[in-house]
């Protein structure tokens, strides 16, 4: 069979802080009614300012490198919108946090997408046979970003991160990544923008709209990649932006409503960490099982989007890895 990238373990890890609803309306001119009711999101957890994105990141790789993982890792990617530096990168220091000095480790910005990008960077290394296994790692602090009394964007945020463990295997297992779908437009660059913390401006509408049509696209067009019908999703993996775009999503795709995995209500949107994050505590509550056809899609500022499929494998199998932090 063909080679492939095969998921063998995830983990994530969130902030113990957690921001309310009604934390923000103390402050905000804001409702929680009007948050919900055009989010979905209830609270979100948010990283003090003595945690890092390096921190959140070392988290979550060491709780997937508890589960099913190989006696070593060849390479790391780190995906994050909100590096702790400008240069170095911040992948270096979480490799060398984890015990893994002397590998490659980079990171990679393509925002809200960025996972997906990383995880076809991730699968790319093994395809060319630079690697056997790959810790690919979403990591944001995104709640640090908009304006404090930006009572439409700061309800939005929060913090996080997760990770799958990536090894060499073939097409044919359970776990192994199907072809990425992947796609970027400048032109609208403009529509999530910040130039620095605390001057995030967003166009709501405008990222609304390309956000479904986007994604509904990328998301056809792997199904397609991987020789399924719309029918045959028995579950989708949409970024946690708000539950609007996620349900104007699933409804263009067909897809109901027990088919979807969602946590948006709890973390909010927490950027490149969204999907491994989401994945990681699904299938801890049971929600998202073995066997399950699973199709991931993602929209982010660039603008960036992208989708993949992958049969979800079996990952009850724990053995630690020495040298790696709990």
């Amino acid at each position: 069979m063909t080679r492939a990238a095969v998921v063998a373990a995830a983990g994530s890890a969130l902030p113990p802080s957690v921001v309310s609803n009604e934390e923000l309306t103390a402050r905000l001119d804001t409702t929680d009614e009007w948050i919900r009711s055009r989010t979905g999101i209830t609270r979100r957890h948010v990283a003090g300012t003595e945690q890092s994105t390096a921190d959140l990141a070392v988290r979550a790789a060491a709780q997937a490198l508890t589960s099913n993982e190989p006696e070593h890792v060849d390479a790391l990617v780190l995906a994050t919108t909100t590096p702790d530096r400008c240069c170095p990168a911040t992948a270096p220091t979480v490799a060398t946090r984890l015990g893994l000095t002397g590998i490659p480790a980079y990171d990679l910005a393509a925002s809200c997408t960025g996972f997906l990008y990383a995880l076809a960077s991730g699968a790319g290394l093994i395809a060319a046979g630079t690697a056997r296994t790959v810790l690919v790692i979403g990591a944001d602090r995104l709640a640090s970003l908009p304006r404090p009394d930006d009572r439409t964007t700061v309800p939005l945020f929060g913090d996080g991160a997760g990770a799958l463990l990536l090894r060499r295997g073939t097409t044919d297992e359970p776990g192994a990544l199907g072809s990425a779908v992947l796609g970027s437009d400048g032109t609208g660059a403009d529509l999530i923008r910040a130039d620095h913390p605390g001057a995030l401006r967003m166009e709501g509408a405008d990222v609304f709209r390309h956000a479904v049509d986007r994604m509904a696209t990328a998301s056809r067009q792997a199904a397609t990649a991987a020789g399924w019908d719309l029918d045959d999703i028995d579950r989708l993996v949409p970024h946690q932006a708000n539950s609007r775009i996620t349900s104007f999503v699933a409804r263009q795709l067909g897809v109901p409503e027990d088919r979807q995995l969602s946590n948006v209500a709890e973390v909010g949107n927490t950027g490149a960490a969204s999907i491994p994050l989401l994945l990681d505590r699904a299938y801890a509550d049971g929600h998202l099982k073995p066997g399950h056809r699973t199709l991931l899609t993602a929209f982010g500022a660039g603008l960036t989007w992208g989708a993949l499929t992958l049969t979800w494998p079996d990952l009850s199998r724990t053995r630690r890895l020495e040298g790696v932090p709990a």
